[in-house]
Parts: structure tokens; sequence; C-alpha cells
């Protein structure tokens, strides 16, 4: 036993010095109970010490039967010290509560993040929905709250559509619980539009970025806006009715709560504000949607409910547009020499659509730190457009003379235009999509997904035009196409966001796409960096650099003559944004002051020609481009209880189109054709300026104003098909300003509690749309007269109009 003697000591050793140690375990949290990642906890005096792990618990072995100082330390924190004594073997339980250290943070406030928080984010903004329902417009539209933000604009009231910092509509991202939302196809003009799709008696949450977003976001040019529907806990309800149509929502929740849906439907008619447009004649557009949204709870253990959740989310929508014109009659030019023209009509327009959506979103926690999301969604969009409308117009003089004043002298042309369509379009889109969330530690987080989408889209065309002007007939244009797409799309991206301390976040990631169509491959780096300064923790900064790409869809593909250019490859866009959040107070309430520059490089762009609200392509990658501007914002309760801002845009943004050469001349003759280089693009629009405004009675809050003004100085256009003057004019500034008069009837709440009547509270509104009767412009209608000369006559939109609102809410 002797010889074994050594092996039994160095087995039994450990043992003795176990038994004379002790074990310290807890968790470090900051004063709001949120754990603190890699805090030092050690012994004061010696070397023995450890760090917190992401969820702020540590665990240390101590000597026993000796008196120590258990010292904790985090930077922004002031040391927090506890003196033990534990016996061998004893387990001691000990959690910190830090407290912050105003020496080392500068009297920095150290708080948990706030969800509305945006200062990490560049060119992000978060709206309070609530606002969306009290802002003053034509058709209660949700877009039109983003009219007032920075670098958004939109100078057409009767059209759901916005521009973001130079881009066009189509370059807009659009998701709803994370199902991306498509337009209609063969909408041409406002007055066709139906609803938009986002209802804002269903919205829970708002976020919108004017540019430079995260690669979790899809691959657009211009803009992502992401809703978040209601998960309601309660039953709510609401009806609404004015002189452009109504509304109705139902929101509720099983007794478990492991239920919840939404329910809403909406109607419109745009009859009364139509009758403001030039055109006299009999409108009878109709629209109208229902949407529902249902978010049921499958977990199977009741004691971690919200782990496994299915959501799903249903659309149906439907447009139908009649016009049959008479007659208009618009007097332009100027003081010194007006000019009046008269048209009058003969014919119709339909303009019907049916779009079908259905989506569905499964949702598991396998941890606490790892979050798995599977998306299916899938549309179904079927549009008519039937047109045959014959035009004979009047071009006069008109005189200025005291004895004839505004009565028509001279002719100085008469002629006649025809318009024939015959157009359909089947669309049906569907895809599938994988996004997950894993958070590595309190300060590290990683998203990844991927996803595929099948499109066929079917447009049977038959268009064809003439006019009758000068004793000669010349067709103006033929359209005759029966096109098909078939194609697969695959996306992939992976972002990582680190807090590199309290102060500092970085987010970096990669996205990827696929198209077998043109088989094109794009791979998109993107970076985005913000700090709060650690001297004054109201100022922060943030700046993102990113390449953006934008796969064509089927509109970039369609050129003039009606044909689909396989070749057609993704426009590219690399967006370079510097900005600065301050925090102040004024007047004992809290403001932030956004301001931000941009600049956008833009190669391989497919130019485009606006009118109205159509875009026609010319599908060739031939452009090079650019944008940059600067955009400030100030928000705040300028009125106590009440949020407001202002806004204001500078942009320019101009192209280079290969090819678009015009003629110069010399001596008064011509000399031969050059490339004119840069020109505007159609959405250059050098100032923009938004405000929402909200004011109460001092002693009365129930007795509100709105006010909704939106500014934009004058955007480029010129003649159709004639290359030589494309964007070569500058149109009139769009003005509108809106105000909205409201009183909410409150019921007396112990009838409410009793249930002896469901009515909670009665809004009621008084609405004047155009306040300043303001005569904007749209487009043009270009004539001729006998000495050929051609004119570009406004086609104006509504004028004043009053607009009755009341809302019962339940």
């Amino acid at each position: 036993m002797l010889k074994y003697l050594p092996v039994w000591l160095l087995i039994l050793l450990p043992l003795c010095v176990s038994a004379q140690q002790a074990t310290i375990a807890g968790k470090v949290l900051n004063p709001d109970r949120q754990p603190l990642e890699l805090a030092t906890v050690g012994i004061k005096g010696t070397t023995t010490g450890t760090h917190t792990n992401a969820g702020g618990a540590f665990q240390l072995t101590v000597p026993a039967n000796r008196e120590l100082v258990l010292q904790v330390r985090y930077i922004g924190y002031k040391v927090q010290e506890k003196t033990v004594e534990l016996s061998p073997g004893q387990r001691l339980i000990l959690d910190f509560i830090l407290e912050a250290d105003p020496q080392q943070l500068h009297m920095l406030d150290v708080r948990g993040k706030d969800e509305n928080e945006t200062r990490e984010q560049a060119s992000m903004t978060k709206l309070d929905p609530r606002l969306t329902k009290n802002l003053p417009s034509a058709f209660g539209d949700f877009s039109k709250i983003l009219v007032t933000l920075p670098g958004v604009s939109s100078n057409n009231e009767l059209s759901s559509t916005y521009s973001v910092r130079g881009g066009n509509y189509d370059e807009n991202l659009v998701y709803v619980n994370g199902i991306e939302i498509y337009r209609p196809f063969l909408v041409t003009a406002a007055q066709q539009e139906g609803l938009s799709f986002v209802n804002p008696d269903l919205v829970g949450s708002i976020a919108f970025s004017s540019g430079g977003w995260q690669a979790k976001y899809g691959d657009k040019l211009s803009s992502v806006l992401d809703i978040r529907y209601k998960e309601p806990e309660k039953f709510a309800a609401s009806v609404t009715a004015s002189l452009t149509g109504g509304a109705l929502h139902v929101e509720a929740a099983s007794k478990n709560k492991r239920v919840s849906y939404l329910f809403g439907t909406r109607y419109k008619n745009s009859r009364y504000i139509l009758q403001g447009l030039q055109v006299d004649g009999e409108y009878q557009p109709s629209f109208s949607d229902a949407q529902g949204y249902v978010h049921i709870d499958l977990s199977k253990d009741t004691t971690q409910p919200g782990r496994t959740t299915l959501g799903l989310l249903g659309s149906y929508a439907q447009n139908e547009y009649l016009v049959i014109p008479e007659s208009r009659a618009t007097t332009f030019g100027t003081q010194a020499a007006p000019l009046r023209l008269y048209v009058g009509f003969d014919g119709r327009e339909t303009m019907t659509y049916r779009s079908y959506q259905l989506g569905l979103n499964l949702a598991h926690h396998f941890t606490d730190n790892f979050t798995s999301e599977f998306i299916l969604s899938g549309v179904q969009s079927r549009e008519r457009e039937f047109r045959d409308l014959e035009a004979g117009y009047r071009l006069s003089d008109v005189s200025i003379n005291a004895n004839k004043l505004g009565e028509d002298e001279k002719n100085r042309g008469v002629g006649s235009q025809f318009d024939h369509a015959r157009n359909s379009l089947l669309a049906n889109i569907l895809t599938a999509e994988n996004r997950n969330s894993w958070r590595l530690s309190a300060r590290s987080q990683v998203q990844f997904g991927a996803k595929i989408g099948l499109e066929r889209i079917s447009d049977q065309l038959s268009e064809y035009g003439f006019t009758d002007s000068a004793d000669y007939v010349t067709p103006a244009y033929t359209l005759q196409a029966d096109l098909a797409l078939n194609s697969l799309r695959y996306n992939g991206y992976v972002q990582h966001t680190y807090e590199l301390d309290s102060l500092k976040t970085i987010t970096y990631g990669l996205r990827a796409s696929y198209w077998d169509y043109n088989h094109e491959l794009t791979l998109t780096p993107r970076l985005q960096y913000a700090f709060i300064t650690r001297h004054n923790p109201n100022l922060s900064f943030k700046a993102s650099v990113g390449l953006y790409y934008q796969p064509p869809f089927y509109r970039e593909l369609r050129n003039f003559e009606g044909e689909l250019n396989p070749d057609l490859k993704a426009q590219r866009s690399l967006h370079a944004i510097i900005g600065s959040d301050y925090l102040f107070k004024s007047w004992g309430r809290d403001f932030k002051l956004t301001a931000e520059a941009y600049y956008k490089h833009m190669t391989r762009v497919v130019p485009y020609d606006a009118d109205n609200v159509r875009l026609r392509y010319y599908a060739q990658n031939n452009a090079k481009a650019y944008a940059a501007g600067f955009d400030v914002r100030v928000n705040g309760e300028f009125i106590q209880g009440a949020e407001s801002w202002l806004s204001l845009g500078l942009l320019t943004t101009k192209e280079n189109v290969k090819g678009d050469s015009v003629t110069f001349y010399r001596d008064g003759k011509a000399a031969g054709r050059q490339e004119q280089g840069y020109i505007r693009r159609p959405t250059d629009q050098l100032v923009n300026i938004g405000v929402f405004f909200q004011d109460h009675l001092p002693d009365n809050p129930t007795v509100r104003v709105y006010l909704n003004m939106v500014y934009g100085s004058g955007l480029p256009f010129g003649p159709p098909r004639q290359s030589d003057y494309r964007n070569a004019f500058s149109g009139k500034s769009y003005k509108r300003v809106d105000i909205g008069f409201s009183k909410v009837l409150v019921l007396e709440s112990d009838l409410v509690e009793r249930k002896k009547i469901a009515l909670q509270s009665l809004w009621i509104g008084l609405e004047v749309l155009n306040l300043i009767d303001a005569r904007n412009s749209i487009s043009y209608t270009y004539v001729t007269d006998v000495n050929n000369l051609t004119y570009a006559i406004p086609n104006y939109l509504t004028g004043r109009r009053l607009n009755l609102r009341l809302v019962a809410r339940f």
C-alpha cells in the first residue's frame, strides 16, 4: 500500500482543496434590471475574478473561512463592493444592481432601448399610427402622412404614389407584416386609382426609411415602408363615414389571449372630389376593399406564450372606374397674351381591376435568442383598361380689351384627337421566404434569410391614336402586343448588428439576388454606423454607405413599342448618407432635430417619361444619373400633448442618357447633332416642404385643429416623343393646404362600464381641402395651331372642397 501512497495523495489533494473553497454566483444588472455583459467580478486586492455572460450571470470560486471584499466593475457605472465570508463548500447567490456614474457618463442616463428609437439607423423614421387617422386629406389615404416627411414628395392629391429623394414610385418597397405589397400595373391617371393597400384602422406600427436601409430589406432604389398590423388584446371597433367614402373595422381577442383578429373594410367614392376637375362629365368611380389579419398562439407550453405563432393576412380589392367626359375649358398663357382651349368629348373610358392577396407568417422561438420565421404569400391581379375617346378642340385668343374682357377673339387652331385602348393584364406572384434572428449576446445580433418568388404575367395590349389638326390626320401612336413573362427570383441576405459599447452601434450585411429571366446575379454590401457623443448624450451622428440594385420588374422590361427586353439588367445605386440627431427641450417639452445629407450615384439607369401616374420606360440600361440633397426635420410637441413637425428637403437629380442627341445651331442654321449630357430627371424637385401641425383648445383638448401643408417646386416636363425637348421646361410649383377641425364627444365612462351603451366616443371632423384653392397641374395636353406652333395646356387637379367626416368608436 505504501508504494501507492503518492497516487492516493494526488487523488485526494483536489478534494481537500475543494473542501476549503466556496462559490459565489449571481447576476449584474443595470438600474432597469437589464443584464450587463462583460462586467468584471473579482476579489479586491487579488487577481481572482471573472466576467459576466450575455445574460449578466457570473460564477466565482473563492477561498473559504476568509473575509473577502467582492468588487464589481463596469464602465459607466459606480464600483460596487460587498464583504463576504463563506464556509467551506457554501454557495452564495448575489445579484448586483449597479448605479450609473455621472462622472464617467457626464450625466448620461443609461436605460433600455426604446423600440421607437431611430438614432441607430440612418434615414429611418417611426410614426405614431394614430396620426394617420386625423390627417386631413381627400380620401384619408395612409400615404399622405409620408409626404410631410423630408425627402418625400407627391404632386397629386388623388394618388397614393410618392417619390423619395429623386426616385419614382416604382422604386419604393412596402411590407405589411413582412409580406411585400404590389400595386396595380395599368393605372394611368390618378383618378383611376383605388385605395392604397394599407388600412389605417389596422396599423400598429410604422417604420419608414428614405435611403441607406439594412440588408434585411429588399432590392429597390429609393425607400422602404415597413408596416406592422396590430395584435389586439380586447374588443374594439370603429365606423367612419365621409363625403368621399366610409370604413368599418373590428378587432378582438379570445379570452385566453391566444387568438386575436382584425378586420377592416373600406369604400371610396371620389365622384364628389372629381367634380373639381376641369373636365366636365359623368364620373362613376367605385373602389372598395376588405382585409383581415388573424394572429394565433400555437405554443403547446402555456408557461411560454408566444413561442410559436401563426399570422394570416388576407385582402381583396376591387376598382370600378368609368368616366364619360363631356367638355373642358382651360384658360392659360400670360396676362398679356391669354389663350383658351375648348374641348368637346365623345366616348368613354373604363378601368377595372380585382386583386387578391393572401399571406402566412409562421414564427417559432427555438430559444430565447433564436427565432425563425417562414413567410408564404400569393398575389393575383386582374386588370382591364377600355378606352374610346374622341376629343375635338378649338384654340383661341382671349380678349384683354376692357369692352370684351374674357371673350374669345381669334381662332388659332381647331382639330381632333382619337384614342382607343383594349388592354388586359393577369399577374400571379407567389413567394416563399425564411427569416431568422440569432442574438449571440446582449450586444450582438445576426439576421439572415432566403426567399424565392415565382412571377407569371400575361399582358395583352391594343392601343392606337391619331390627331386631325391643321387639315391633316397624323397617327400619334400604335401599340399591339401579346406578352408573357414567367420567371423565378432568388434572394438571400445576412447582416450583423454589434454594439461596440453603450454609445456606438455598427450594422453590416450582404444581400444577393438572382433572376433566371436575364440570368443576372447581384451582390450588395451595406454598412451603417451610429454613435451618441459621450460629452453630449443628446447629440448623435450616423452614417450609411451601401450598394443597392433594383432588378427590373415587368414595367421596366416593356418599352414604348410593347416589347420585352430580356437583356435588361438591374439598375445600380451607391448610397452615401451622413446625418445627425439632436434632442433638446423648449417650452419644457421634448423636441428632436434630424438633419441628413445624401448622395446617390446611379449606373445602368433605365430612363422613363412620366405622364400623370403612368411611367413609360425606355427598357434600356443606357443612362447614368445622380441625386444629391439635404433633408431636415424638427418634430415634437409644439402644443403640449400634440406632436407636430416641419420638414424641408433640397434635391437635385440629373441623368445622362446615351444617344439623346439634339440639334445645335450655328449662325441661325442647323449645324449638326450633339449629346445633351446631364439633364433633369422627371423627379427633379429643388425644394420640398411638408408641415403637419396639431393644436387644441387649452382648456378643452377634445376640440382640435389639424393642418397638412405641402409645397414642391416645379417639376420638369417636355412634349412626348421629342427627345430634343425632353424635360426641357419647368412646370409650376405644387402648393396644397388641407385643414381639419374636430370635436370628440366622449360618453360617460360609467355607462360604458355597465355596458348600457356600446358607443364610447364620436369624432366629428370638418375638413377644408385645398384651402388656398391652388391650381396645381399634373400633366400637359399638347395642341398645334395653324402656324404649326405647339402649346402645352396644363391639366389641373382639384380645387377647394369641403369634407365632413364622422368616426364612431366602440
